[in-house]
């Protein structure tokens, strides 16, 4: 069953899951980000490139020729991910077939826009009995 973790209490979501991501990375994770909005792709691409400000996080698009070799791939749709150990939900939606990953990490921002749809998943998730990490990030990742 997929392990859920909703890290919540960022002050920018977007900035949290780059944190997140970098993390992820450097730990040498494969890690997919269902992030369907092409507007939020860019910034989190951006974000990618220039987070830490010593380096940056390799990533690549889908649809990316290095995709099958780059640790986190940046999705628009889910039918055919390319691996199953860790979904990121960037997100206001339950991500489709989430539970063929081995985790899913929600973070989730102070700003209503994020949170009350968050609290939606996370009672989605709670009613069908998936093991949930429940953690304020309001300090930091």
């Amino acid at each position: 069953m997929t392990q859920i973790s909703f890290f919540h209490g960022a002050r920018d979501r977007l900035r949290a899951v780059a944190a997140w991501l970098a993390r992820a990375g450097s730990e040498g994770r494969r890690v997919m980000v269902y992030v369907p909005a092409n507007d939020r792709s860019d910034q989190l691409d951006r974000l990618l490139w220039t987070q830490p400000a010593t380096g940056f996080t390799p990533h690549c698009r889908a649809g990316d020729p290095l995709a099958a070799e780059t640790p986190i791939i940046l999705a628009p749709e889910l039918d055919s991910p390319l691996h199953d150990n860790c979904l990121v939900n960037l997100s206001n939606e339950i991500p489709p077939g989430f539970s063929r990953f081995q985790q899913l990490i929600e973070i989730i921002s102070i700003e209503d826009e994020d949170r009350l749809p968050g609290r939606e998943r996370f009672r989605f998730y709670r009613e069908r009995g998936y093991p949930l990490e429940n953690r304020d990030i309001s300090g930091g990742i």
